[in-house]
């Protein structure tokens, strides 16, 4: 039997293992609250301006009647040769399954590509990782997203490649405080790659955030843009119940809510259904090839918020399953104590007594 002393030990050191488990699932409660806070805060301006683009859809020509091709390049659909593959993970652990489970499903999106050129964007450092674990890197320089601004257009992008499937860029740090800067910055570099024709279709792969109890990996298609406002949606995966019976309960004793963050719907709701002509300021021809590349930036700054939010409802879950493993174990501990302690002094009974009856 253990000794009582190594047991007391094991106690205390399960003891503080679970009061840093307990305070990292209430930080990540905090954390969840104020990204979701700014997922709802960022949501009116991408709502407004998805609905000012179906507006100016119904009023302007945007395929050459001649032709028949889309007259701004982002419509322009062409023969899946080369693709474009954004995967969004986390920079750290002790999130579950979280990260895994987006590699899995980037992962298969990869099988469903095989015989195509892949670029990878790994943005968070556990995604690069792990693909860098696998994949070559692409010959250009990988540039951070501050160089991106100055280089928009390397030389040589394409000429050579390192593989059927290579990483063509790394976002690393990013995820501690998403900005729409950094996916506006982003979003200008795959765009410039997209009108220059290297890449043929983009894709996005990510935790979708809805609720705690309303997740679901999806790979989305961003480029080109098939109908605005409609999410083009390639592979999903839902969470199971056995997960979303312990994101409910990870959530109910954090304090976090579990209401679906709808879309908020206000006034501009009715903005690109109505029939009224609307004047413009400027020509509509002109609003659209500008708005239109906001719209992919909006898609962008999307994925990184939901992918950010998702982590920390992971992380809260994950702290939450262990705070329970600790409390088991401590009890289970504390029980063998007792026992020990228990046989312990039955023993010096025994002793006693049989050296009172041998006298």
């Amino acid at each position: 039997m253990a000794n009582i002393l190594d047991i007391r030990r094991r106690i205390r050191s399960v003891v503080n293992t679970r009061q840093i488990t307990k305070a990292m699932k209430m930080v990540s409660a905090a954390k969840l609250r104020r990204t979701q806070d700014r997922a709802l805060a960022a949501r009116p301006y991408a709502q407004m301006l998805t609905n000012v683009l179906k507006s100016l859809v119904s009023r302007v020509e945007i395929y050459d009647p001649k032709t028949g091709e889309p007259k701004h390049p982002l419509l322009a659909q062409r023969e899946e040769s080369n693709i474009l593959l954004i995967v969004v993970t986390g920079d750290k652990g002790l999130a579950g399954a979280f990260n895994a489970n987006i590699i899995k499903a980037a992962s298969r999106f990869l099988e469903s590509k095989a015989g195509k050129n892949i670029d990878i964007e790994a943005v968070g450092r556990k995604g690069r990782d792990f693909l860098r674990r696998r994949y070559p890197v692409a010959p250009v320089q990988t540039r951070s997203l501050a160089e991106e601004d100055e280089m928009l257009e390397p030389e040589g992008q394409g000429e050579e490649r390192a593989g059927a499937i290579q990483i063509a860029g790394e976002h690393v740090g990013i995820l501690g405080k998403v900005e729409f800067s950094q996916a506006r910055r982003l979003a200008e570099a795959v765009i410039a790659r997209y009108e220059r024709q290297e890449i043929d279709s983009v894709y996005v792969a990510f935790n979708e955030f809805k609720s705690v109890i309303a997740q679901r990996l999806v790979v989305e298609q961003i480029l080109p843009i098939e109908q605005i406002g409609e999410a083009a949606v390639r592979q999903a995966e839902e969470l199971s119940e056995e997960e979303k019976k312990k994101a409910k309960a990870a959530a109910v004793s954090a304090g976090v809510g579990m209401r679906k963050a709808e879309i908020l719907a206000d006034e501009g709701g009715q903005f690109g259904t109505s029939q009224v002509d609307y004047i413009y300021e400027q020509p509509p021809e002109e609003l659209f090839r500008v708005l239109l590349p906001k719209y992919v930036g909006i898609q962008i700054f999307r994925a990184l918020m939901e992918s950010v939010a998702a982590e920390h409802a992971a992380r809260m879950t994950a702290m939450d399953a262990a705070t329970n493993n600790a409390t088991d174990m401590i009890d289970s501990l504390t029980l063998a104590m007792n026992r020990a302690r228990q046989a312990k002094i039955t023993k010096e009974i025994i002793e006693i007594v049989s050296g009172a009856a041998a006298m």
